[in-house]
Protein backbone atom coordinates (compact mmCIF):
# COMPACT_ATOMS: atom_id res chain seq x y z
CA UNK A 1 0.00 0.00 0.00
CA UNK A 2 2.81 2.38 0.92
CA UNK A 3 4.67 1.55 -2.29
CA UNK A 4 1.66 2.33 -4.54
CA UNK A 5 1.09 5.73 -2.86
CA UNK A 6 4.79 6.49 -3.37
CA UNK A 7 4.41 5.78 -7.12
CA UNK A 8 1.25 7.87 -7.24
CA UNK A 9 3.06 10.85 -5.68
CA UNK A 10 5.97 10.48 -8.12
CA UNK A 11 3.51 10.32 -11.02
CA UNK A 12 1.69 13.45 -9.82
CA UNK A 13 4.98 15.33 -9.43
CA UNK A 14 5.99 14.36 -12.96
CA UNK A 15 2.62 15.41 -14.37
CA UNK A 16 2.88 18.76 -12.56
CA UNK A 17 6.44 19.29 -13.83
CA UNK A 18 5.37 18.40 -17.38
CA UNK A 19 2.38 20.78 -17.16
CA UNK A 20 4.50 23.66 -15.85
CA UNK A 21 7.11 23.06 -18.55
CA UNK A 22 4.42 23.15 -21.27
CA UNK A 23 2.83 26.32 -19.93
CA UNK A 24 6.20 28.08 -19.83
CA UNK A 25 7.25 26.81 -23.26
CA UNK A 26 4.05 27.52 -25.15
CA UNK A 27 3.06 30.82 -23.55
CA UNK A 28 6.46 32.56 -23.53
CA UNK A 29 7.40 35.12 -26.14
CA UNK A 30 9.21 33.59 -29.06
CA UNK A 31 12.51 34.92 -30.34
CA UNK A 32 10.87 35.12 -33.75
CA UNK A 33 8.60 37.97 -34.64
CA UNK A 34 5.10 37.04 -35.64
CA UNK A 35 4.55 36.98 -39.36
CA UNK A 36 1.42 38.63 -40.62
CA UNK A 37 0.52 38.52 -44.27
CA UNK A 38 -0.99 41.60 -45.86
CA UNK A 39 -4.42 41.32 -47.46
CA UNK A 40 -2.75 40.95 -50.85
CA UNK A 41 -0.42 38.28 -49.44
CA UNK A 42 -3.36 36.36 -48.00
CA UNK A 43 -5.08 36.43 -51.38
CA UNK A 44 -1.87 35.09 -52.94
CA UNK A 45 -1.75 32.32 -50.34
CA UNK A 46 -5.36 31.45 -51.17
CA UNK A 47 -4.42 31.14 -54.86
CA UNK A 48 -1.45 28.96 -53.84
CA UNK A 49 -3.76 26.68 -51.84
CA UNK A 50 -6.62 26.69 -54.37
CA UNK A 51 -4.28 25.51 -57.14
CA UNK A 52 -2.68 22.93 -54.82
CA UNK A 53 0.82 24.29 -55.52
CA UNK A 54 2.13 22.65 -52.34
CA UNK A 55 1.59 19.22 -53.87
CA UNK A 56 4.69 19.89 -56.02
CA UNK A 57 6.48 22.79 -54.30
CA UNK A 58 7.71 23.34 -50.78
CA UNK A 59 7.78 26.29 -48.43
CA UNK A 60 10.36 25.79 -45.67
CA UNK A 61 10.75 22.18 -46.77
CA UNK A 62 7.07 21.33 -46.38
CA UNK A 63 5.22 20.17 -49.47
CA UNK A 64 5.87 18.09 -52.55
CA UNK A 65 9.20 17.20 -54.09
CA UNK A 66 8.44 17.45 -57.81
CA UNK A 67 9.18 21.18 -57.96
CA UNK A 68 11.75 23.30 -56.11
CA UNK A 69 11.38 24.87 -52.69
CA UNK A 70 10.03 28.39 -53.26
CA UNK A 71 10.63 29.86 -49.80
CA UNK A 72 13.21 32.35 -51.06
CA UNK A 73 12.39 32.48 -54.76
CA UNK A 74 11.66 36.22 -54.50
CA UNK A 75 15.15 37.19 -53.28
CA UNK A 76 17.19 34.45 -54.96
CA UNK A 77 19.75 35.88 -57.37
CA UNK A 78 18.50 35.72 -60.96
CA UNK A 79 14.90 35.25 -59.82
CA UNK A 80 12.49 37.85 -58.45
CA UNK A 81 9.17 39.36 -59.44
CA UNK A 82 9.49 39.16 -63.23
CA UNK A 83 10.81 35.59 -63.10
CA UNK A 84 7.92 34.49 -60.88
CA UNK A 85 5.31 36.09 -63.15
CA UNK A 86 6.85 34.50 -66.24
CA UNK A 87 6.97 31.02 -64.72
CA UNK A 88 3.40 31.28 -63.43
CA UNK A 89 1.91 31.68 -66.88
CA UNK A 90 4.36 29.85 -69.12
CA UNK A 91 5.15 26.86 -66.93
CA UNK A 92 8.48 25.08 -67.09
CA UNK A 93 9.32 21.40 -67.55
CA UNK A 94 6.61 19.50 -65.65
CA UNK A 95 4.96 22.62 -64.20
CA UNK A 96 1.59 23.22 -65.82
CA UNK A 97 0.82 26.41 -67.67
CA UNK A 98 -1.55 28.57 -65.62
CA UNK A 99 -3.64 31.42 -66.97
CA UNK A 100 -3.49 33.75 -64.00
CA UNK A 101 -4.69 37.31 -64.40
CA UNK A 102 -2.29 40.18 -63.71
CA UNK A 103 -3.99 40.73 -60.33
CA UNK A 104 -3.57 37.07 -59.36
CA UNK A 105 0.10 37.14 -60.38
CA UNK A 106 0.63 40.27 -58.26
CA UNK A 107 -1.02 38.56 -55.29
CA UNK A 108 1.16 35.46 -55.66
CA UNK A 109 4.29 37.60 -55.97
CA UNK A 110 3.28 39.46 -52.78
CA UNK A 111 2.80 36.13 -51.00
CA UNK A 112 6.28 34.98 -52.08
CA UNK A 113 7.76 38.34 -51.09
CA UNK A 114 6.28 38.19 -47.60
CA UNK A 115 7.27 34.59 -46.85
CA UNK A 116 10.73 35.33 -48.23
CA UNK A 117 11.21 37.98 -45.53
CA UNK A 118 10.77 35.43 -42.74
CA UNK A 119 14.13 33.74 -43.18
CA UNK A 120 16.32 31.52 -45.31
CA UNK A 121 15.69 27.94 -46.34
CA UNK A 122 17.64 25.82 -46.24
CA UNK A 123 19.39 27.70 -43.50
CA UNK A 124 23.11 27.20 -44.09
CA UNK A 125 23.89 29.64 -41.30
CA UNK A 126 22.52 27.37 -38.56
CA UNK A 127 25.02 26.30 -35.94
CA UNK A 128 24.66 23.54 -33.38
CA UNK A 129 26.01 24.40 -29.94
CA UNK A 130 27.72 22.03 -27.52
CA UNK A 131 24.47 21.80 -25.58
CA UNK A 132 22.59 20.65 -28.70
CA UNK A 133 20.67 23.89 -29.29
CA UNK A 134 20.49 25.11 -32.87
CA UNK A 135 21.08 28.82 -33.45
CA UNK A 136 19.58 30.04 -36.70
CA UNK A 137 20.60 33.25 -38.39
CA UNK A 138 17.53 34.58 -40.14
CA UNK A 139 16.82 37.65 -42.21
CA UNK A 140 15.02 39.46 -39.40
CA UNK A 141 17.98 39.22 -37.01
CA UNK A 142 20.41 40.19 -39.80
CA UNK A 143 18.50 43.41 -40.50
CA UNK A 144 18.44 44.37 -36.83
CA UNK A 145 22.24 44.18 -36.43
Amino acid sequence: MLQSSKYLIILLVLICAFSIYNVITYTSKSQYKSVHLSEKGIQGENIWLKNNCNSCHQIYGLGGYLGPDVTNVYSKQGKGEHYIKTILNSGIQSMPKFNFSEVEKEQLVQFFKEIDQTGYYPDVNATIGKNGWVTIKNKLSENEN
